[in-house]
């Protein structure tokens, strides 16, 4: 059985693998192997690029609520703070370019790692789901910043609070995704595109990071722990209880009982 997170390097492309069937939810094992692939991948003098994909038929369905159960009562204030925002502010930090390749679903957190990166390549059939609020939450992991950035507040809103699905060809005409292929090309077309990155000026993009950074996303700490407070007030609310109680019971929330 292969590594929840695995990591491979080719023409200077830091590849990040997200396996963990059958929809890379992500586990506490997985966010702390991630942080450990991107601390790799800072210290490795050939990584020039790096390019986070998902196994399988999804890039990622985001938390595993299943763990989320089974930590009952545990603070998703502390959780935050120990695993996505370290995550996010690693991924954001990096001064090489990272970029995501997408199919499938991305949701929730996963949706939060997935616009962190500096550019997204996805595939036709890819949805990106805000996710949060059909389990009673809030967003976190910096989604709450970045999906407003990339296709603005109005979008970002309803997005979030329909939890209806952004198609890739909305994404890409609202400026989410950099491209779209058919998916029988995205693995190619994605390593391509990091390999064409890895063979410009790095140290240059990695200035220019910074320069967007403090431009676009000045706040970014300070929004995620936030956002991490606000999480904390959604977990001890009866929605959130609603919300998970539906989700594994495979039914639709009745959120006026809650």
């Amino acid at each position: 059985m292969s590594e929840p997170v695995g990591t491979d390097i080719k023409d200077g492309v830091f590849i990040i693998t997200l396996d963990r069937p059958k929809a890379n939810a992500l586990s506490l094992e997985m966010v702390k192997m991630l942080q450990g692939a991107f601390t790799e991948a800072a210290q490795q003098k050939q990584a020039r690029v790096v390019l986070v994909r998902g196994a399988g038929e999804v890039f990622s369905a985001g938390q595993d609520i299943y763990e989320i159960l089974k930590a009952e009562g545990e603070s998703y204030r502390k959780h935050m703070q120990e695993t996505y925002n370290p995550l996010v502010l690693q991924i954001r930090r990096l001064e090489i370019p990272v970029l995501a390749e997408i199919h499938g679903i991305v949701a929730g957190a996963a949706l939060g790692l997935a616009l962190a990166c500096d550019m997204r390549i996805a595939s036709e059939e890819a949805r990106f789901l805000v996710g949060f609020l059909g389990i009673g939450l809030a967003p976190d992991s910096a989604v709450s910043l970045f999906l407003p950035a990339l296709i603005g507040l109005g979008r970002a809103t309803e997005a979030a609070f329909t939890n209806e699905p952004i198609t890739a060809q909305q994404a890409l005409l609202w400026g989410m995704v950099n491209r779209v292929v058919p998916f029988q090309m995205l693995q190619t077309s994605a390593f391509q595109m990091a390999k064409a990155l890895a063979m410009g000026p790095i140290h240059a993009m990695g200035l220019a990071k910074r320069d967007f950074n403090r431009a676009v996303y000045p706040n970014l700490e300070q929004v995620l722990d936030y956002e991490a407070h606000i999480q904390e007030i959604a977990r001890l609310g009866d929605e959130h209880k609603e919300g998970v109680r539906a989700f594994v019971e495979k039914r639709l929330p009745n959120w006026s009982s809650s």
